[in-house]
């Protein structure tokens, strides 16, 4: 007999799809600060994935993938278990922030505490009730304040079953990531689980490009895992990048960049400018290597010492 699936008390029957609130804390305002899931189980038995977003709240397009998979009843599984939460950080989404009230990162607070922070508190919840449930998990995010990634997937590829899931996924581009302290990924790995993130375009603002990719990168490791029976194709060959560099502002200024992001560099190549905002001098930025744009800040105001462009180091 199939072991029951329990998640915060309530059990989801086999051919059931079951919406389940849990509170995490409530604000002084008395606020109440949930978390929204939604489970979707086969008749069938098979694996569990998680579909995640919103870890950090202004990140709307991981939110925004995970809303449309479920509007449109792709997390009905075939056979197996799906998992989604479209918002992890609820209090950052709603006040268009990465952090919660203390300033603190999720995504730096794993495994948690049940009587800490509401970092630590989403944390520990996600820890003791979903993460030992799932077989693995994609979690989506976007680039930072003003900065923009292309669509990628961050996994360790020391670890094959990594690697092989990334390949799957079939994004633009997969970037070696190291496992980051304390966050949901590494937390997961610990516990032999498989959680891979996406990252896709700019925070607080939709990426339709971004978005897409998301959505039918999800589909197609449903798909190897059993859950669908079709998936779309990808329309491009992904790049294995094992390293990168980011190109940093020398001088501040004005910068504006002479290549979008996704395309391929040469080394030495003029990919921009930094202008003195008075029409002083102009100073030229070239690549120091070869290689792809991941990413790119779309901030033309930059300080000395700023991020500007992120490239994928070609082999």
């Amino acid at each position: 007999m199939r072991a029951p699936l329990i998640i915060g008390g309530k059990q989801i029957l086999p051919g059931q799809e079951t919406k389940i609130n849990i509170n995490i804390a409530r604000l002084p305002s008395h606020s109440p600060i949930d978390l929204h899931i939604t489970v979707a189980r086969s008749e069938i038995d098979g694996p569990t994935l998680l579909l995640s977003g919103g870890m950090h709240g202004d990140e709307i397009n991981g939110t925004e993938i995970v809303r449309r998979i479920i509007e449109k009843d792709q997390h009905i599984p075939r056979v197996g278990t799906v998992i989604c939460i479209p918002i992890i950080n609820m209090f950052g989404f709603i006040h268009f922030s990465r952090y919660v009230p203390d300033g603190k990162d999720v995504n730096r607070s794993f495994p948690g505490n049940k009587n800490g922070s509401l970092a630590a508190r989403v944390a520990h919840y996600l820890t003791t009730d979903i993460i030992p449930k799932i077989d693995m998990g994609l979690d989506f995010h976007t680039g930072g304040a003003d900065r923009t990634n292309y669509p990628q997937i961050r996994c360790a590829l020391k670890e094959p079953k990594n690697q092989k899931i990334a390949e799957i996924f079939q994004p633009s581009f997969i970037l070696n990531s190291p496992f980051r302290p304390k966050s949901m990924r590494q937390t997961a790995a610990k516990m032999g689980k498989q959680i891979l993130v996406y990252e896709g375009g700019e925070s607080a603002r939709f990426d339709e490009f971004a978005i897409q990719q998301g959505i039918n990168g999800a589909l197609r490791v449903m798909k190897h895992l059993g859950m669908r029976e079709r998936a779309p194709e990808a329309p491009h060959v992904t790049k294995t990048i094992n390293n990168s560099s980011w190109i940093r502002a020398k001088t501040s200024g004005v910068f504006l960049t002479m290549v979008p992001y996704g395309s391929e560099v040469e080394k030495n190549q003029l990919i921009g400018h930094i202008s003195d905002p008075f029409g002083g001098s102009k100073i030229k930025i070239k690549s120091p290597v070869s290689g792809y744009v991941i990413g790119l800040n779309n901030n033309p105001i930059v300080h000395q010492g700023d991020a500007l462009m992120h490239i994928g180091v070609r082999k």
